[in-house]
């Protein structure tokens, strides 16, 4: 990977680079060159000479924008949960005090990095309400893969706060059991259909409808076996009740 090639994913991953214009990062700036060149560390499995280089990152930053980044990065390589939160706070307030176009697109992650570092000490309040401000970020951020991955990871926090679609995402939830039954058996074309939906889901109106409709259209094949295509029929009647 090239340096410009590593800028452009480095930029990916904070929520830039994916097209907008004011948002792409300076492959000149040596705070984004540093990052960039931890990626490439990480990317190649050493680790701390990647916590090294972001370390280094954040000293050499000169202003809120550039220390943003490199907590981003940083809190990826803490030992305790009490550390990671200690730098995605500091990362989250370091973009507060940006407060430009520049950081819009960060916020849906740097939430759903709250959020999970929450989760991990125990904090399951703290996480729902961050797993929710990274939901409500999530149009600010350019649409594309980077985007899809985000919301993937927001809806997996809110169901794992209870917060989604359909409850908690365990062996309760009933298009949990059918996913798991259809995940055993390969079956790709329902999958298809279904898990895409459930998976982004993040609990609104819209993206429950769109379970729901997923379901009845499998349900309406009837080419399921018997148990699954029960558990078919579980699923939609818990969500119509």
């Amino acid at each position: 990977m090239t340096s410009e090639e590593s800028v452009r994913e480095t930029g990916r991953e904070t929520g830039e680079g994916t097209g907008v214009e004011t948002t792409t990062m300076d492959p000149g700036n040596a705070v984004v060159q540093l990052c960039a060149r931890g990626m490439a560390a990480e990317a190649g499995g050493r680790t701390e000479e990647a916590r090294g280089l972001f370390l280094t990152a954040w000293e050499a930053a000169t202003d809120d924008y550039e220390a943003c980044v490199a907590a981003h990065y940083l809190a990826r390589h803490q030992r305790t949960p009490r550390e990671t939160l200690h730098w995605n706070r500091e990362c989250l307030t370091r973009a507060d005090r940006v407060g430009d176009e520049r950081v819009r697109p960060f916020y849906a992650s740097l939430h759903g990095a709250m959020g999970r570092a929450h989760l991990d000490l125990g904090d399951v309040e703290e996480a729902r309400t961050h797993f929710a401000s990274a939901a409500r970020h999530l149009s600010d951020v350019p649409p594309g893969q980077y985007r899809d991955w985000v919301r993937l990871s927001v809806a997996r926090g809110l169901r794992a706060v209870g917060g989604g679609d359909g409850g908690d995402g365990t062996e309760a939830d009933p298009v949990h059991v059918l996913l798991v039954r259809l995940c055993a058996r390969a079956d790709l074309d329902a999958l298809s259909l279904l898990l895409p939906v459930w998976a982004g889901s993040l609990g609104t109106a819209e993206d429950e409808e769109a379970v729901t409709t997923a379901l009845r259209m499998l349900h309406a094949e009837r080419r399921l076996p018997d148990a699954e295509q029960a558990a078919l029929s579980e699923a939609i009647g818990a969500r119509s009740a």
